[in-house]
C-alpha cells in the first residue's frame, strides 16, 4: 500500500497574488448582488420631474418636538437654507410662478421657526426649572440674562426678516404681472438683492439662537458633577460638531474647549475621555478650536 506523504510547502507569490484579486473580485460581485435591488429602489422612489418642490414640507412633517429648541433650530435652520437655494435657482431660470410661490412658503417657514423656537426655548426653561439643584437654576438664570441682553436684538433681527420676507412677497408677486422684458430685468434684480439680504438677516438671527444653545450646554457641563448628565450634554456637543464648520466655530468661541478639556482633567470622569477627546477633535477642525485648544494647553503647563 503506498503512502503519499504531502508537505506543504511556500505558495508561490504569482499563485498568491491571484488567489487575493479572485477574492476581491468575489467580493465586488457580491456586494452588486447585495446593493444592487437597495440602489434600484432608492432610485425609482425619487421623483422624475425637477419641478416638485415639496421635500421642504415633508421633512416639516417629522420635525422635532416642542421641547427640542436646538434640533428645531438646526431643521427649520436647514429648510430655509434649502428654500433661499431653490429660490435663486428658480430666479435664474425666470420661473416667476415659483418663484413667487417659494417666497411665500419661505415666509411662512420663517415665522414658523420664530414662533415655534420662542415657544420651545420658554418650555425649556421651565423644565430645567423645576430641578432643585443648584445647576440647574444656575442655568435657568444664565438663560434668563441671555434673554434679557440678546431679546432686544434678536427682536431687531427678527422684524428685519419678516419685513424682507413680506417684501419678498410683494416684489415677486408683482413681478407675475409684468410682461416688458426690460422691466422684469430691473425687478429681477431687485428680487436678487432682497433675497440676498433676507439670507444676511436669516444667518445672524439663527446664530444668535444657536449661540444661546450651545451656551447653555457649556454651561451645563462646567456646572455638572453628574457623570450622567455630563455624558448626555457631551454627546449633544459631539453631535452639534458634526453639523459642520459655522457650529464648531461657535462651540469654540462660547468655550467649549475649556469646558471638555476640564472633562478630561477629572478622575470621576475618566470613563468619559475617549467621548470628550472626540468632540474636541471635532471642534479643531476649524482654526478657532486649535487657537483656544493651544490656549488652554498653555494656561494648563
Amino acid at each position: 500500500m503506498w503512502r503519499i506523504h504531502c508537505h506543504p510547502g511556500p505558495v508561490p507569490a504569482r499563485r498568491l497574488h491571484l488567489m487575493q484579486v479572485d477574492s476581491v473580485q468575489r467580493w465586488m460581485e457580491d456586494l452588486k448582488l447585495m446593493t444592487e435591488c437597495e440602489c434600484m429602489c432608492i432610485l425609482q422612489a425619487k421623483p422624475i420631474s425637477l419641478e416638485e418642490d415639496t421635500q421642504g414640507d415633508l421633512i416639516l412633517a417629522g420635525g422635532p418636538g416642542p421641547g427640542d429648541p436646538l434640533q428645531l433650530l438646526l431643521k427649520r435652520g436647514w429648510v430655509i437654507s434649502t428654500e433661499l437655494r431653490r429660490i435663486g435657482q428658480k430666479l435664474a431660470q425666470d420661473r416667476w410662478a415659483r418663484v413667487h410661490s417659494m417666497s411665500v412658503r419661505l415666509t411662512c417657514h420663517a415665522r414658523s421657526m420664530v414662533s415655534e423656537y420662542s415657544a420651545a426655548s420658554r418650555n425649556s426653561s421651565q423644565e430645567m426649572g423645576q430641578g432643585p439643584e443648584g445647576p440647574a437654576l444656575q442655568l435657568v438664570f444664565d438663560r434668563c440674562l441671555w434673554n434679557l441682553v440678546s431679546a432686544s436684538i434678536f427682536l431687531q433681527i427678527e422684524k428685519l426678516l419678516m419685513e424682507k420676507c413680506s417684501e419678498l412677497s410683494a416684489v415677486t408677486e408683482r413681478c407675475l404681472q409684468v410682461e416688458n422684458e426690460h422691466v422684469l430685468k430691473s425687478m429681477k434684480a431687485c428680487v436678487s438683492e432682497t433675497l440676498s439680504t433676507l439670507g444676511q438677516h436669516f444667518g445672524q438671527l439663527l446664530e444668535l439662537a444657536l449661540t444661546q444653545e450651545v451656551q447653555a450646554l457649556v454651561r451645563k457641563i462646567d456646572a455638572s458633577d453628574n457623570i450622567y448628565t455630563t455624558e448626555s450634554t457631551t454627546g449633544n456637543l459631539f453631535s452639534l460638531t458634526q453639523e459642520g464648520a459655522p457650529l464648531c466655530r461657535i462651540i469654540a468661541k462660547e468655550g467649549g474647549v475649556v469646558a471638555l478639556f476640564k472633562v478630561c482633567r477629572q478622575d470621576n470622569f475618566r470613563c468619559l475621555y475617549p467621548q470628550a477627546l472626540r468632540t474636541l477633535a471635532s471642534i479643531c477642525c476649524v482654526e478657532e478650536g486649535v487657537h483656544q485648544l493651544e490656549k488652554v494647553s498653555v494656561q494648563k503647563r
